[in-house]
């Protein structure tokens, strides 16, 4: 009788058990009858498996979002404290009016305005020499010459004008070399799409153009040749001509006025930045670099790498995210590509790859390509894309300053065995932080170098 009564209970709770479970979605069939020992399987007590810890590389975890916006918390709560100690150390810097008197040192000239106008003749030279090539009446060597003498004074003369005038501010000479060299690339570009719509003029076929698939409103070569096609080309986004771009269907006003925003916002943000922390930075260290104080000097680089890294970032979301999609909007430019994911960079040929798709463009059509192309080994032409960055980067800091010192060219030029370095010896993780540390780093050593100069230069030479 006891052990049926147990049977029974045993039986009950079995019953109670399947269907609790089957409400719940039972895993497992209920338990045999008997003692507590064996109405359940082994496997049902085990708390154990083969597995590694979540910070190990081998556990396959990759979702660290929570450790992500802690960086960005404890960003934000030291910045903060650097940026209280500056307002009380200095006060408030921050004077738009000032920024404003650096590009019009000499409201009744106004040399950098008049060295962009005078840009447009170079651009209808371009044109016109094209016309002349594609009507048969000049030749190909004598064009080549002309197009190349075009070319090289694109570069020299606006050089030369700001190492004569000496009214011209080096912010405003900046800007002005800026436009000339977008416009050497543009019209180098311009020169090489038509040579090659004339090299394959006689070898296309019927119904198609040199440049792609004919469409309802394409042009074909040579009805590119007008002035509103060379000025759209112009103002768009890109180094790279072609004779129909991709266009979008309609202006977007919402996200237009978003981007247009912030322009403005970033532009003041950039503005307040350095006028408030770098420039205070930059004037404290000059006494480290009289005294030769290494470690001060070391001091003040780590102090200065925060800002202008901050104010480096700030300006590439202002340029290439708001401005370049302002200007695409207007003119409603399809190719929205002016950058890739650059802060995924695990080499330095990956940074230098795709955080400037424009260039980038560029440096692979006009440049890389046709040096393979005569029979440059793929190292050899690497080294050729840097050494001509480097010269664009030494262009744009040295003739603005009126000195030539070299820190941009060999700050480019090192990136050649940096690359070297990181793509031999550290991959994942330890080559994108080793491309964020030259980002880090780099750049203020430039900037303490150049300013230290011309300091030296402009203060103590004239006492």
């Amino acid at each position: 009788m006891g052990d049926r009564d147990r049977g029974l209970r045993g039986g009950g709770g079995g019953a109670r058990g399947g269907g609790a479970g089957g409400a719940r979605g039972a895993r497992t069939p209920p338990p045999e009858r008997g003692h507590v020992g064996s109405e359940t399987p082994e496997h049902e007590f085990r708390c154990h498996r083969l597995q590694d810890s979540l910070l190990s590389s081998a556990s396959g975890y990759s979702n660290y979002r929570g450790v992500l916006n802690w960086c960005v918390v404890m960003l934000i709560l030291s910045n903060a404290r650097l940026f209280l100690e500056n307002l009380i150390k200095y006060g408030i810097l921050v004077d738009p009016i000032q920024v404003v008197s650096l590009f019009l040192k000499d409201p009744y000239s106004w040399p950098s305005l008049c060295l962009i106008i005078v840009a447009n003749v170079f651009a209808l030279v371009a044109l016109a020499l094209e016309r002349r090539l594609a009507t048969g009446s000049m030749s190909e060597a004598t064009g080549a010459f002309l197009h190349a003498l075009n070319l090289i004074t694109i570069l020299c003369f606006p050089a030369g004008t700001v190492l004569a005038v000496s009214s011209i501010t080096p912010v405003g000479s900046v800007f002005a070399l800026a436009i000339y060299t977008i416009l050497f690339l543009k019209l180098f570009s311009f020169r090489d799409v038509n040579r090659w719509c004339r090299e394959a003029k006689d070898q296309v076929p019927e119904g198609r153009n040199a440049n792609g698939d004919v469409g309802m409103s394409e042009v074909s070569y040579p009805d590119n040749l007008t002035y509103s096609n060379l000025y759209y080309f112009l103002f768009a986004p890109t180094l790279c001509y072609e004779l129909n771009f991709p266009r979008s269907p309609r202006i977007r006003k919402r996200f237009l006025l978003r981007r247009l925003f912030e322009m403005l916002f970033f532009m003041q943000l950039q503005v307040g930045l350095i006028q408030q922390w770098m420039v205070p930075t930059i004037r404290n260290s000059m006494k480290p670099f009289r005294d030769m104080d290494y470690s001060r000097i070391i001091e003040r680089l780590l102090k200065l790498a925060v800002p202008n890294h901050l104010i480096w970032l700030i300006f590439f979301y202002w340029f290439f995210h708001s401005c370049l999609n302002v200007v695409a909007e207007v003119m409603q430019f399809g190719d929205r590509e002016f950058y890739r994911d650059w802060w995924n960079s695990e080499s330095v040929t990956y940074f230098w790859q795709n955080w400037n798709i424009p260039v980038h463009k560029w440096c692979l059509r006009h440049f890389y390509k046709p040096m393979l192309k005569r029979g440059a080994s793929r190292w050899w032409a690497q080294v050729a894309v840097f050494l001509a960055s480097a010269f664009f980067h030494e262009y744009l800091v040295s003739v603005p300053l009126k000195m030539f010192r070299l820190w941009a060219f060999m700050g480019m030029a090192a990136q050649i065995p940096l690359a070297w370095f990181v793509s031999k010896f550290l991959r994942g993780n330890y080559g994108n932080a080793a491309v964020w540390m030259s980002l880090i780093i780099g750049q203020p050593i430039a900037v303490l170098m150049y300013v230290h100069d011309y300091y030296i230069l402009n203060s103590e030479g004239h006492r």
